[in-house]
């Protein structure tokens, strides 16, 4: 004896080696023996074969047309057995009951399952939608094998054109659009960039990494409310110092200032002056939430996104030749440059000039300032606040982080509407220069001082600390091992970074003697202070790719096939005069830092944005490479 049973959503067949009330032991063709319950028995016959039964019936149900069956069937169950019998007008074999059973199985759109061996018709409204519904699946599979093929023969299908910025940055991968999409970039090994790109549906690499940042970091867009800009306050005193700025060319969020008064028989008062938009965006205020949205600007080259609206910027930052509100740190120092005393005011400040390093370097640096300066406005200041920024380096302990090591700034020629006309010049500075590090200790001084001030007052602050080598923001003041001050807090660049516009608003209610807005252990606080490291990690890591991109675009433009690079740690090489690191594996694993190698460019891919390089040679290396390698590995 033989049955046909359901396993599994299937059907099999078997002999029966023995036959119980609830089981049966049966042998399947394959002689595997397994217990099957008995109620999972839909027929018993004797012939044909086990083997033979489900082989001569499928082709048998195949010819069999589901529309006819749905036509011949009453309303109601039935069982596929009478069903059969009515079907071919005497008892049916089993081969033929098997038939018909495999038929009632494979249309679940005309007959619906109700129980062992049991089908009920589909009512014909709902059979006339699954119909339809199935067509379309058809027809949406037929349209997907066009598309892929289309894809496939970098034809860009005109129902995937719109989908361009979805399937790059958000797929919806219920779409047939999508699913045929990303089935042309499985068969071609493609990423979905590289597809689309050799598609013609991306037009520049540029706007690919800028729009991705756009989609992730402004999702909608970067332009700004209307909102007014406040105005300035008019109650300040007007300090009596002539100060002046000291920025970069295309710098306009001038945030800082200098001043220097000569003092005769103490010695000198130094200024630093902060541009002061928190007297005005106050906490809580429209203009608070654009700056919290956006928590600081975003630096790229040849653009930025800026945290505040141009037209507060222009209200605030330290415009030479105009009076502006700025939070001042005077500092008394003596003529030995030890700091006697220092106090904090709000005030309005008259901002003289804003010098530019492009014009002050020629006559102001290592070279000149150990010698007569030339006649030039503020040489005089410089010079001192140069002699004042060493003896503040040297009570810290530490040299400047920055000795040693290149800026490097873009130009980019052209309008980046059509990025791929423009193009790019890179030039090379060496950082550490006395008007660096005239600044940068200033600013040291400020943040650590004003920081310090406010942990003396019990006042919340957001902090920037480092301890065991890990740089991170902190409520508590703790020391930055790496700048050797106890405490330091950003506050330097409240236009252009939100923490220091909230440390700037703690710092003007202390001097004023109001409550501060955010309180000890503030919630709020904390989650400012989380939102705003993780979202200038995520700028500082666009503008190094947007970097990266230019010197790729460089390195084609100026038509290299070969490079000069110096090694930063073992197969990591820096290529000469681009703040360009590369990984090269044909690179002997021996090399030391500061070795120079040069290099063969073999492929350069912009969407990645990577470059491909292969090993040549060892040069001699050169001082200042291996100096610049040593730093950057310390």
């Amino acid at each position: 004896m033989n049955v046909l049973f359901e396993e599994d959503g299937g059907f099999k067949a078997g002999t029966v080696l023995s036959d119980a009330d609830a089981s049966l032991q049966i042998e399947m063709p394959s002689g595997k023996r397994s217990k099957i319950k008995a109620a999972t028995v839909l027929l018993r016959f004797e012939k044909p074969s086990a083997a033979a039964l489900l082989e001569q019936a499928t082709p048998l149900a195949e010819e069999i047309e589901a529309d006819f069956l749905w036509e011949c069937v009453s309303d109601g169950e039935f069982s596929f057995l009478d069903f059969a019998r009515d079907y071919y007008g005497h008892e049916p074999a089993p081969v033929e009951a098997t038939a018909v059973l495999l038929a009632l199985h494979a249309a679940p759109v005309y007959f619906h399952r109700k129980g062992k061996g049991r089908f009920k018709k589909a009512p014909a409204d709902i059979l006339a939608a699954a119909l339809a519904a199935l067509e379309k699946k058809r027809q949406q599979a037929l349209a997907m094998e066009g598309w892929i093929q289309a894809l496939k023969e970098f034809r860009l299908p005109p129902e995937i054109a719109p989908l361009t910025d979805s399937l790059l940055y958000a797929p919806d991968r219920n779409k047939a659009e999508t699913k045929a999409f990303e089935t042309a970039c499985a068969e071609t090994g493609l990423s979905a960039a590289q597809l689309l790109f050799k598609c013609g549906a991306i037009k520049s690499a540029y706007h690919l990494h800028y729009k991705r940042f756009l989609h992730e970091q402004f999702p909608k867009g970067t332009g700004f409310p209307a909102l007014p800009a406040p105005g300035v306050p008019g109650s300040l005193s007007r300090a009596d110092v002539r100060a002046f700025s000291i920025d970069d060319a295309n710098t306009t969020e001038i945030d800082d200032a200098l001043s220097v008064t000569w003092l005769p028989g103490i010695g000198t008062r130094i200024g630093i002056h902060i541009a002061a938009p928190g007297l005005a965006i106050t906490h809580g205020s429209p203009l608070d939430g654009v700056a919290r949205a956006r928590l600081s600007t975003v630096y790229m080259p040849g653009n930025k996104i800026t945290m505040l609206p141009d037209a507060v910027v222009g209200e605030y930052t330290l415009a030479g030749g105009t009076d502006c509100p700025a939070v001042s740190l005077y500092l008394t120092v003596n003529e030995v440059f030890e700091v006697i005393s220092h106090e904090s005011r709000v005030e309005m400040v008259h901002i003289a000039a804003n010098l530019r390093h492009h014009e002050v370097e020629p006559w102001f640096n290592a070279e000149t300032v150990g010698g007569a300066l030339a006649d030039e406005p503020f040489a005089k200041e410089l010079l001192h606040l140069w002699h004042f920024a060493n003896a503040c380096e040297g009570r810290r302990g530490k040299p400047s982080a920055t000795q040693g090591i290149n800026d490097y700034n873009f130009a980019i020629v052209g309008d980046l509407a059509e990025p791929d006309a423009c193009t790019v010049e890179i030039s090379e500075r060496k950082r550490g220069s006395p008007l660096d590090k005239l600044v940068a200790e200033l600013m040291i001084v400020a943040n650590s001082t004003w920081g310090g001030l406010l942990a003396e007052k019990n006042i919340a602050c957001l902090y920037r600390a480092q301890t065991q080598g890990k740089v991170r923001m902190t409520t508590s003041p703790l020391p930055h091992e790496g700048l050797g001050v106890p405490q330091y807090a950003w506050m330097t660049s409240p236009l252009r970074r939100y923490c220091d516009l909230v440390n700037q608003w703690q710092l003007i209610a202390c001097l004023g003697n109001d409550t501060p807005p955010f309180a000890q252990k503030s919630a709020e606080l904390f989650a400012a202070m989380r939102d705003f490291e993780l979202t200038y990690a995520a700028y500082a890591e666009f503008q190094r790719q947007m970097e990266r991109y230019w010197c790729l675009r460089w390195l084609q433009q100026q038509g290299l096939n070969e490079v000069d690079a110096t090694v930063r740690r073992e197969q990591l090489v820096k290529v000469d005069h681009l703040p360009l690191m590369v990984r090269v594996p044909s690179a002997p694993t021996d090399l030391l830092p500061g070795q120079r190698v040069r290099l063969a460019v073999e492929q350069i891919d912009l969407l990645a944005p990577e470059v491909t390089c292969r090993f040549l040679s060892v040069l001699e290396a050169a001082p200042e490479a291996a100096a610049e390698a040593e730093e950057d590995a310390a």
